[in-house]
């Protein structure tokens, strides 16, 4: 079993951020850790309130886990403050994780903005660097090359700006492109194209966080990049088909759908229990 760790803030309401992360690992047959950077108060129709984590207390967390767990992978989220963001990188510099992908978290699903202007150029001057995989939505990717991407043309060309920020990999996910959802993956030479068709659904809660996560636990396992985008796309393609209506805005996604819907609800367990004097 791989140890993943991932840093990044609270939902409250539980299909987003830390609680996605975990929820993906345990999915996807891995140890689930985590170093909160901030507790939101959240649910489907938006965030109401954020309160940052102090970053020594962000770096004490980090420290505990890896003086102590092997750590196979590391997936960073919500990064709010340029001190959280810097924190996180002084302990990726120390520590250096073979597998270490960055969702560069900036705006939720319901439009509230996440992250500070000066944490986005700590997130691209410090840790893109030491990143395996950056995986940015189409606004993000904008925020980050600084141009508009209307097309699959435009994609190509904000992830070659971006990898020459000095990640190896930089997926650019299409979810907000108008004729398909189609993704792309830059590894500083090739660019691969993973078609997706557009799932009519409002229940996408927590997309960018479980793919993002799923990819880390698939290379930890030891896939390629593209395989391990690949199925980290049908494992989120099937959350997103099989989505919760659980509240008033955009529902989460099901991340233990294929688990779930194999178990047999009228299977009845017998216990018995055993007296000792």
């Amino acid at each position: 079993m791989k140890n993943l760790l991932t840093i990044a803030g609270s939902d409250s309401s539980g299909g987003a951020g830390i609680q996605a992360d975990l929820k993906t690992f345990a999915a996807n047959g891995g140890y689930g850790m985590s170093v909160i950077t901030a507790v939101t108060a959240q649910n489907t129709t938006g965030v109401s309130a954020v309160h940052n984590i102090p970053p020594e207390i962000v770096r004490a967390q980090i420290d505990a886990v890896f003086n102590d767990i092997n750590v196979d992978g590391v997936k960073i989220g919500m990064l709010s403050t340029a001190d959280i963001a810097n924190a996180v990188a002084d302990a990726m510099e120390v520590y250096k994780p073979r597998i270490l992908i960055v969702d560069p978290v900036m705006v939720s699903t319901s439009g509230s903005k996440l992250l500070s202007d000066e944490a986005v150029e700590v997130i691209k001057n410090r840790l893109l660097p030491l990143a395996t995989m950056v995986t940015p939505n189409i606004p993000e990717a904008e925020y980050m090359c600084g141009q508009e991407i209307k097309n699959i043309h435009e994609m190509g060309q904000a992830a070659q700006i971006i990898g020459d920020m000095g990640p190896g990999y930089v997926l650019i996910k299409g979810g907000h492109l108008k004729e398909n959802a189609n993704d792309l993956l830059y590894n500083g030479r090739t660019m691969t194209i993973f078609e997706g068709g557009r799932i009519h659904t409002q229940n996408t809660h927590g997309t960018g966080c479980s793919i993002s996560s799923a990819i880390c636990i698939n290379m930890a396992k030891g896939m390629d990049a593209v395989l391990a985008v690949g199925e980290a796309k049908k494992y989120v393609k099937t959350g997103i088909e099989n989505g919760l209506s659980i509240g008033k805005g955009n529902g989460p996604i099901h991340h233990f759908y294929d688990l779930w819907k194999t178990s047999d609800p009228n299977v009845e367990i017998e216990f018995k229990c055993i007296e000792k004097e």
